[in-house]
């Protein structure tokens, strides 16, 4: 059989058929161990499996013509069995002078989602997406305000990794360094594809991306057992709660999920995985005007973070909301929001603000897809 296949006869499907909203599967849903077992099931030499590992992880290549260790007949069959195509790309925005690139994806069935490739001095970082929407339902967030489609699925956010490093490559600029779980979705809410999906990254060549996990940042808005499900992995992410309010009447308001979990089992989780990992964690603060920006919310947040001691488990990253379109939203004036950080760092809380970039073209999550822009 497998000289037959060699010869150019077509592959036998191995992979299921994709069902409407479950995207097709490709070589990066599997496990390192499984790979060669399904090449073989196909009709290849075991051998294949560390080729095209090679090729999609290691040398970055999805073209199968510049795949010349197999032959020239079945590439195309090994592609389009192995390596369906995730990402189709339906618009670009660059800003920044070119450093920041925001692309609007369209996945297999129509969903929209977002990624950006930021290039800063010294390092590159990739923001991704792990839902096609989010049903976390934040209002002053635009993805929450579309609601949720889907999940993705692990080779579907790999995917938008390995082409932000595919761009560095090509410009000669280096490698993404960095990945961030901060775009569309609730990566927490999609826990077995984006474990799957870190594990993809920081798994060495030539069977995964080759990363290393202390420059992956794993953001939730706050799903308590899923926090304490991820202490347990021995996965030396860094952990982001999206905080936003250290107070349960206002974090009722913009992050819903507080009626589940609340400020502090939410706190008392992130505390635990810092603990356990020896990663210091990140509280992820969007300073809204008028809303969570005032002085006393400030002496608050401190209290909260410092009631679980005061030995660097916890950094804060205050973030200028980017407004969207017809929103009641607004970004804090710069006097609050220096204020803001003075009191934070008065009482000892390790604090900076994001270098937020991208308002030009519409840069927060889910601007795109909201509009579903053409460019």
């Amino acid at each position: 059989m497998g000289a037959d296949i060699e010869s150019g006869r077509a592959l036998p499907l191995v992979f299921e058929a994709p069902r409407k909203g479950k995207p097709p599967k490709h070589w990066a849903d599997l496990e390192p161990a499984d790979r060669k077992e399904a090449v073989v099931a196909a009709g290849l030499p075991g051998y294949r499996a560390a080729q095209l590992s090679k090729h999609w992880f290691e040398r970055l290549s999805h073209d199968p013509d510049e795949w010349t260790d197999l032959p020239a007949d079945l590439r195309a069959a090994v592609a389009e069995q192995f390596f369906p195509l995730l990402l189709n790309t339906v618009s670009e925005k660059t800003t920044d002078n070119g450093d920041t690139i925001k692309t609007l994806w369209k996945l297999h069935d129509g969903a929209l989602v977002e990624s950006v490739l930021m290039q800063y001095p010294g390092r590159t970082t990739m923001c991704v997406s792990s839902q096609a929407g989010c049903g976390m339902a934040c209002p002053f967030c635009a993805t929450g305000q579309g609601g949720l489609q889907r999940n993705m699925s692990t080779a579907e956010i790999v995917a938008q990794v390995a082409d932000g490093m595919r761009r560095m490559r090509a410009d000669g600029a280096g490698r993404v360094g960095n990945v961030v779980f901060m775009g569309m979705g609730e990566p927490l809410a999609n826990y077995k594809a984006v474990v799957g999906a870190v594990r993809s990254m920081i798994t060495p060549n030539p069977d995964g991306l080759g990363m290393s996990a202390r420059g992956i940042t794993v953001s939730t808005v706050g799903l308590v057992p899923a926090m304490h499900k991820l202490a347990e992995e021995q996965l030396p992410v860094t952990l982001a709660l999206s905080l936003h309010a250290p107070d349960d009447e206002l974090r009722d308001e913009l992050v819903p999920i507080n009626n589940r979990w609340k400020v502090d089992e939410a706190v008392d989780a992130a505390w635990e995985y810092a603990r356990k990992t020896r990663r210091r964690v990140s509280i992820e603060y969007i300073l809204i005007k008028d809303m969570n920006d005032q002085a006393f919310r400030a002496d608050l947040l401190a209290d909260v973070l410092l009631r679980r001691g005061d030995w660097g488990w916890v950094h804060v990253n205050l973030i200028p909301l980017n407004p969207t379109p017809g929103s009641k939203w607004d970004a804090s004036r710069p006097e609050v929001q220096r204020e803001f950080v003075r009191r934070l760092e008065a009482r000892g809380v390790p604090v900076t603000v994001r270098d937020t970039r991208g308002q030009e073209i519409d840069g927060a999550c889910g601007q795109l897809a909201a509009t579903g822009t053409q460019g």
